[in-house]
């Protein structure tokens, strides 16, 4: 039987409903992504393992999951500090920020932290998970950035990926850990979770 390492993205925050940047603030899910979760629970096998971001939108996905194991809390799998752009829309990047941000990973945002920074802490995190992956069913409950470096660690490239991908709430990523390097075998799965509309963030 394989089992994998699959990656969740938490279900629609009240931020995500008002379109704006959400990074460490902490707002909780909607009625939608309440609903999302609870759907995820039918689609996702039983794990053996089930890990949360410490954030709240996060950590309440990841107990509607209704596993029955318990939410173990790894701060590797937080969200990317956003800093002074917290809780900003995206038009208030001025031209000049928005292509250094694009441009270099490094780049920091006032108060925040760098994407290369992000897939720093993440990639420690999804290498002490592999081994266990292989073995039994892993599931980790996170957010866009962190999860966008996970893929990255399994593609063995370097986070500007993540300026080519888009993930929606609830998605879900699966990546095969049991071989030499790892496989990414699903990215942004919504499954059945996306009969009504979402807007992103």
């Amino acid at each position: 039987m394989a089992f994998v390492l699959t990656l969740v993205r938490h279900g629609q925050s009240a931020a995500n409903a008002r379109g704006v940047m959400c990074g460490r603030s902490d707002p909780p899910l909607t009625e939608t992504g309440r609903r999302q979760a609870r759907a995820l629970a039918t689609g996702l096998p039983r794990p053996t393992r089930l890990v949360s971001s410490p954030l709240a939108r996060a950590r309440e996905t990841a107990v509607l999951l209704g596993a029955d194991v318990p939410v173990e809390i790894d701060a590797r799998w937080t969200e990317m500090d956003y800093g002074a752009l917290d809780g900003q829309p995206m038009s208030a990047l001025d031209g000049d920020a928005w292509r250094a941000w694009r441009s270099d990973p490094d780049h920091v945002p006032a108060g925040g932290e760098s994407l290369a920074a992000v897939r720093a802490r993440v990639a420690a995190a999804c290498a002490e998970l592999a081994a266990e992956a292989a073995a039994g069913e892993v599931v980790v409950v996170s957010h866009v950035s962190p999860i966008k470096a996970a893929i990255s660690w399994a593609l063995g490239v370097g986070i500007d990926i993540a300026w080519r991908m888009y993930l929606v709430d609830a998605a879900v990523c699966r990546v095969d850990t049991s071989g030499s390097v790892p496989l990414l075998l699903a990215v942004n799965d919504e499954g059945p979770l996306h009969a009504g509309s979402v807007l992103p963030a």
